[in-house]
């Protein structure tokens, strides 16, 4: 927003109505209304209210101005002005007016050429207002600004992460200082408007020829207000590191190594601003029977040869469930896999995926006297049924060429 816009933004702020009281409450209402709102708003008392915050700055600003007589009488002036239609078309609000007439005969340039040494123009009656020195000295609020992003990490067990699970995160971060909350100033002094910025918050540097940019105040560090007296713990940088246990809720069917958002968990704002976020890193510990395949759960299933070759009916387990019967077809090959519906990990909309089981041979690693009999016979009874000749077709046919060759 323009300067012009701002001045005509306080010009049409009712700061009588700020405080409570009518226009023409006397100088002594006006201050008791601004000592009881003080007390019931002041940050000290409320650390963690940023309404409260707010409405002290409110009240503050009201009773930098009608609380004094000089700057409520010009405040008023002010206010008449802008209730009879606001000032004509292209004058400024920088310098003066001329005698250019408003509002039924009054010289807006006699109104507000008062000040000494004669400087006159509405910048200077704002300057009055709203600060010690000309339009660029007034005291503003400090800007809000949103607190820091943060990240951390969390390890939840397997059944956790398809089910979803709540858990406690420490989480540290630079806030506002526990000694003077976050002001920088020493506790029970005042501040004054930032001499370098005058006020704004930055300063321009000069970046070669005719560019120049904004850059934060090495002073008051963005915050427009200086304390003369520094606070001792923070030494005026109004941050201080604290530690912080927070409740996340983790959602169900997180995976290994998903990075979640959670909005507003993160440091604190400065002058009343959000808080940042906090990116929690979650880790899966692995289960000791179950994998995982996107919505579905995977099993490996140990069975013999036998029980491939002639078929079998096989009991297997189900995460947090009753074990399932699996039926093996007589002939199924090793490694096939087999799908029971509905025993998987919980998806978005609540329903589950599937449970995938491959069957795996397993091979003893000794055979009882009985056993390798069995076997002999079984090879005995099978004969050569010629398994790899299908690893040779290729060398055989090149044979075969060859010997047509050398015909």
């Amino acid at each position: 927003m323009s300067d012009d816009g701002i001045r005509s933004d306080w010009a049409n702020k009712d700061f009588y109505k700020v405080l409570g009281v009518a226009k023409s409450a006397t100088q002594d209402e006006i201050k008791k209304a601004y000592r009881k709102l003080a007390r019931a708003n002041h940050p000290d008392s409320h650390p963690d209210d940023a309404a409260k915050h707010e409405r002290f700055k409110a009240v503050a600003e009201a009773y930098d101005v009608i609380g004094d007589p000089e700057k409520r009488k010009k405040y008023d002036q002010a206010r008449e002005m802008f209730s009879r239609g606001g000032f004509p078309a292209g004058a400024g609000f920088g310098g003066g007016f001329g005698q250019a007439g408003f509002g039924g005969g009054v010289n807006v340039e006699d109104l507000l050429r008062d000040r000494a040494g004669g400087g006159g123009g509405f910048g200077d009656l704002f300057g009055d207002l709203f600060g010690a020195g000309g339009g660029r000295g007034r005291a503003r609020a400090p800007r809000a600004s949103r607190g820091a992003d943060l990240e951390t990490s969390a390890t939840i067990g397997f059944t956790e992460a398809l089910d979803g699970a709540t858990v406690s995160l420490r989480v540290s971060a630079d806030g506002a200082c526990a000694t003077c909350r976050g002001t920088g100033g020493k506790p029970g002094t005042q501040p004054h408007v930032c001499p370098t910025c005058e006020g704004s918050g930055f300063v321009t540097a000069s970046v070669g020829g005719a560019f120049s940019m904004n850059e934060t105040c090495p002073t008051c560090g963005g915050r427009q207000l200086v304390y003369d007296d520094p606070c001792p713990t923070c030494h005026g940088s109004g941050l201080g590191r604290s530690t912080r246990t927070i409740q996340a809720r983790i959602p169900a069917g997180v995976k290994d190594g998903q990075r979640i958002r959670l909005r507003g968990k993160g440091a604190p704002g400065e002058n009343g601003g959000p808080a940042g976020d906090l990116y929690v890193t979650v880790k899966v510990t692995p289960h000791r029977v179950f994998g995982r395949k996107g919505e579905h759960l995977t099993v490996d299933v140990p069975v013999s040869f036998p029980e491939l070759a002639l078929g079998a009916e096989i009991r297997i387990p189900t995460l947090g469930g009753a074990p399932v019967t699996l039926k093996v077809p007589a002939g199924t090959p090793n490694g096939r896999t087999f799908r029971v519906r509905g025993k998987g990990a919980t998806k978005a909309d609540g329903s589950r995926g599937d449970l995938l089981a491959t069957v795996e041979v397993q091979v003893p690693g000794t055979l009882s006297a009985e056993a390798t009999e069995a076997l002999e016979k079984y090879a005995a009874a099978t004969g050569d049924t010629r398994l790899r000749s299908g690893l040779f077709a290729e060398e055989a046919g090149q044979r075969s060429d060859q010997h047509q060759d050398v015909g």
